[in-house]
C-alpha cells in the first residue's frame, strides 16, 4: 500500500477575535479530491462541530462542503467564515478578492471588510407557529412536549415556537431564561429538526438579542456560535424590532458576536476569525 498524501488542515475559531472563545472549525484546503467517506473520517477525528473541505475550481471559485462528527450538512456558516478566513491568511487568495464557495445550499460569497469577514446567505425566516400547551391547536401543529421537557424550561417561560425550513426557533421571555438553560441532550435528539434555536431579547445595549443552538440530532449537542441560524434570527428578530442591521450574541460557554444585515430573501453576516492551530493529515 502506497503512503497517504499529506494534508495541511488548520483550526480557526470563527465570530470572535480571541483565541479559544467562538465557534472551532477545522479547515482543509484539498490539494487532490478526496470522497466522502474520508471528509467524514476526519470530521470525526477533528471532534469539532464542524469541519469544511475546499477544493479550488478551474474557474478559480471554491467547492465547499461542511461534515459534523456524524453527518454532512447543507449549511454552515462558522465553517463558511473560517473557510474564508483560511483562504487569506494561508496566500490561497489574494485578501481583496472575494472568497467564492460553491455548495449545497448554492454560491456563497465573503468578503473581507477590515478586521471583519461578509457572508451573503439566504434567508431561513420562520413558517409555521407551532401551538404552546394551553393554546388552540394552530396549522403548524403543536410544541413537541419534548421540547420543553429537553431544555427544562417551563412553558410559561416561552413566548412563541415557531418552525423553519430546518429547525425549531423558541423564544423566551428573558435573556436570564436562555443563559439558565442545561439541555437534556438525549431527550432534544427525539425530536424530528436539525437544530434548536433558543432566542431572547437582550438586556445589553450591545445587542439586540441572545442565543443558543442545540443540534444532538446532527451529532452537535451545543453549538458553540452558529451562523445559519441567525438566517432565521436575523429575519425574526428584525421583522420584531422594526432593524435592518442588528448584532446578536451567541451566549455559549465560548461565546461569539455575529452582525446581521437584512436583504429581503438574503441575510449578510458579520463575524471574525483567528487561526489557533496548524497541522498535517498523514492518512
Amino acid at each position: 500500500m502506497g503512503q497517504a498524501m499529506a494534508q495541511a488542515i488548520t483550526q480557526i475559531d470563527s465570530f470572535t477575535a480571541q483565541p479559544f472563545r467562538g465557534n472551532p472549525a477545522g479547515v482543509c484546503v484539498l490539494e487532490v479530491d478526496r470522497d466522502a467517506e474520508w471528509m467524514q473520517g476526519v470530521a470525526k477525528e477533528m471532534n469539532l462541530s464542524e469541519t469544511a473541505f475546499l477544493r479550488r475550481r478551474e474557474d478559480g471559485d471554491y467547492d465547499l462542503r461542511w461534515f459534523t462528527p456524524a453527518v454532512e450538512v447543507d449549511l454552515c456558516g462558522h465553517a463558511t467564515l473560517a473557510s474564508a478566513h483560511a483562504l487569506w491568511v494561508e496566500g490561497h487568495l489574494p485578501e481583496g478578492a472575494p472568497a467564492r464557495f460553491h455548495t449545497l445550499s448554492g454560491l456563497l460569497t465573503c468578503r473581507r471588510m477590515g478586521d471583519w469577514i461578509e457572508m451573503g446567505f439566504p434567508a431561513e425566516p420562520v413558517v409555521e407557529r407551532l401551538a404552546l400547551p394551553g393554546e388552540s391547536s394552530r396549522a403548524g401543529g403543536a410544541a413537541p412536549p419534548a421540547l420543553f421537557e429537553g431544555l427544562g424550561v417551563s412553558p410559561e417561560d416561552v413566548r412563541e415556537v415557531w418552525r423553519n425550513r430546518v429547525d425549531l426557533l423558541v423564544v423566551l421571555r428573558h435573556e436570564a431564561h436562555v443563559r439558565g438553560i442545561v439541555p437534556n441532550h438525549t431527550v432534544l435528539g427525539t425530536i424530528d429538526t436539525r437544530g434548536i434555536i433558543v432566542t431572547a431579547p437582550s438586556d445589553s445595549a450591545d445587542y439586540d438579542f441572545v442565543s443558543r443552538f442545540f443540534g444532538p440530532a446532527s451529532g452537535v449537542p451545543e453549538d458553540p456560535v452558529t451562523g445559519s441560524a441567525h438566517c432565521c434570527l436575523g429575519p425574526y428578530w428584525g421583522d420584531r424590532l422594526g432593524k435592518q442591521e442588528l448584532v446578536g450574541y451567541q451566549a455559549s460557554a465560548r461565546g461569539g458576536v455575529v452582525r446581521v444585515r437584512l436583504a429581503g430573501e438574503r441575510v449578510t453576516l458579520a463575524g471574525q476569525a483567528v487561526t489557533v492551530l496548524r497541522g498535517t493529515l498523514e492518512a
